[in-house]
């Protein structure tokens, strides 16, 4: 397993932090590996919602099938996905409002490759320090996005 934790100070309002990361036609603004989304759940989004979405790594591109697992308005999210070949992942947002008009928006993600012990190896050899710098050039996007209106 390895996991990524990001935090980022974003100089908008929490419900504006939250309407975005949370629309989905929005990913293609701010997370850098997104590719498209299909079959999603309507919005609201609740838990048990559901979407796939096409991501790419290193050229390579592959499908999670993500589903909402827990969710609280604006303050965080737990999407559950399910990847190629049985692994998973899990995201989770965290966030919070910092006066009126500043969010701390926290990410963490958690993937699991297939393949046991040999598959984590495998995972640290092809994705590396991959998701780390992915991640964090997807909230400095956020970051940007977000301040420039």
């Amino acid at each position: 397993m390895s996991t990524v934790e990001e935090t980022i100070k974003i100089n908008a309002p929490v419900q504006r932090v939250w309407d975005t990361v949370m629309d989905p036609s929005r990913f293609v603004d701010w997370v850098t590996i997104h590719r498209s989304v299909k079959s999603i759940s309507p919005q609201p989004l609740a838990p048990g919602a559901t979407m796939d979405q096409v991501l790419c790594l290193r050229g390579v591109n592959f499908t999670v099938h993500w589903t909402l697992a827990e969710v609280n308005p604006p303050r965080t999210a737990c999407w559950e996905g399910r990847g190629p070949a049985h692994s998973r992942a899990l995201i989770r947002y965290q966030l919070t409002a910092e006066g009126d008009d500043a969010t701390t928006f926290s990410y963490t993600n958690e993937f699991h490759p297939p393949g046991g012990p040999l598959g984590n190896v495998a995972s640290r050899v092809f994705v590396g320090d991959l998701s780390e710098r992915e991640a964090h050039k997807s909230l400095f996007r956020l970051k940007d996005l977000l301040e420039s209106h």
